[in-house]
């Protein structure tokens, strides 16, 4: 008696070559490299202070028991 393979893929092998058919999809059209972009803040704009202490921040370090100043 003869028994004759089928060349069948099985599911986890197609979505294997599905992963990575998109992978190799997706890195050729993202560019390798991008343009470099100055900074547009000052020195002195990089050094003022950006943080406030408002009311929900205060809130919030008193609901989470955070040690006050």
């Amino acid at each position: 008696m003869k028994t004759e393979k089928k060349a069948t893929v099985g599911r986890r092998d197609f979505l294997r070559t599905l992963g990575l058919g998109t992978g190799i999809a997706v890195a050729a059209v993202t560019p390798l490299a991008t343009e470099a972009v100055a900074d547009s803040e000052s020195s002195s704009d990089r050094r003022k202070a950006r943080y406030k202490e408002t009311d929900h921040v205060k809130a919030f370090y008193r609901v989470n028991r955070y040690p006050s100043k």
